[in-house]
């Protein structure tokens, strides 16, 4: 595991103990290989194993909302109750103390990864059943209402482009290690040529936003 991944074992143990149900060690970490910008871990003990999803360091050396492994456990709580497949959601730490970052523990999955989508090996039947569940998986999605599974106050409804653009121009400024014209020209052209149909309201109202 990179140096950069390492955290208190003991430290995470002894949380683990208080505040995960049915928790009992020794405890053994692993890394999952591949993922995104949030360190993923597979918790390993005599009788269970998790996964646990932790920012990549202190939230004073993130980028403002960057990282927001909070959001993802409120999500998938709350789509816990909906036709969308998750893991079980067991418990977020937001104390950063414990380990030197925030984290949350969910169940562990078994299953494949598909590193191609274009599934090499399967039969048309096989990957035909993939995509039919992959397209199953997103109707469901969009057909949560999100105020009933309890995430109302997840975030904003409504000019959804304004509010990325927006953002994502915040960030970069945040980030700037040397000037380039093009993004400053990028920031000037994305605000001016968003779709008129997603400045209409009705549209621009369509689910919690970001």
């Amino acid at each position: 595991m990179p140096q950069s991944l390492t955290f208190n074992t003991a430290a995470l143990t002894e949380w683990l103990l208080q505040h995960l149900q049915g928790f009992s060690g020794p405890l053994q970490v692993e890394s999952f290989k591949g993922g995104q910008s949030n360190p993923t871990y597979k918790l390993i003990t005599p009788s269970q194993t998790y996964v646990m999803r932790s920012k990549p360091g202190p939230v004073a050396k993130l980028l403002p909302s960057a990282h927001a492994i909070e959001r993802e456990f409120a999500v998938m709580t709350g789509l816990a109750t909906t036709d969308v497949p998750v893991p079980q959601m067991l418990c977020l730490c937001e104390d950063e103390s414990v380990i030197g970052r925030a984290f949350y523990i969910m169940s562990f999955m078994n299953g494949r990864i598909y590193w191609d989508p274009s599934l090499p090996g399967m039969t048309r039947q096989q990957r035909g059943e993939i995509y039919n569940e992959m397209n199953r998986v997103m109707a469901a999605l969009h057909s949560v209402d999100y105020a009933a599974v309890g995430l109302a106050s997840y975030g904003k409804p409504g000019n959804y482009f304004e509010r990325q653009i927006g953002r994502w121009s915040k960030q970069y400024v945040a980030s700037i290690t040397q000037p380039i014209d093009e993004m400053d020209k990028l920031m000037a052209w994305l605000p001016e040529h968003i779709p008129a149909m997603a400045r209409d309201p009705a549209m621009a109202s369509i689910g919690p936003g970001d």
